[in-house]
């Protein structure tokens, strides 16, 4: 299994997010020990800024052991497909937008997206596997 991190995830465990700390930690680990992890390029430019050097961010990410992947074609098709119904839909943003990159490379290159969702992945990417922590630790408890 891949699973595609998102932005949020990596920064609840870097900076850490009290709130979210445990659980996306958590659910890093568990994704870990069911296959590779994977981030996009947008993701990996998003992540440097919390960073003084590259090689700090890119040392951050081996001891994690995720490794970077370019956006195919097809993921980047996607995306413009995602905006267009976006705006089809009435979405304001006149541009494509990083998190329409994100869902779309996960989609196309990976198996699911480990992310916590406000509903923007499911409503513009029907068909991703998400995995939100916030949700498996709710359904867990249960």
């Amino acid at each position: 299994m891949i699973t595609a991190v998102d932005t949020n995830i990596l920064l609840d465990i870097l900076i850490p997010n009290e709130q979210f700390y445990e659980a996306s930690a958590d659910a890093l680990q568990e994704a870990a020990g069911e296959g590779s992890l994977v981030i996009s390029g947008i993701v990996y430019a998003e992540l440097c800024i919390h960073f003084a050097t590259q090689r700090e961010c890119d040392a951050f990410l081996d001891s994690n052991e995720i490794r970077m992947q370019a956006l195919t074609r097809e993921a980047h098709f996607l995306a413009s497909r995602a905006w267009r119904t976006y705006r089809q839909q009435g979405g304001k943003r006149t541009r494509v937008l990083a998190d329409f990159l994100i869902g779309a490379h996960a989609q196309k290159q990976a198996t699911r997206l480990l992310s916590r969702d406000r509903g923007f992945y499911r409503k513009l990417f029907p068909s991703l596997d998400l995995y939100d922590p916030t949700e498996a630790k709710r359904l867990r408890g249960t």
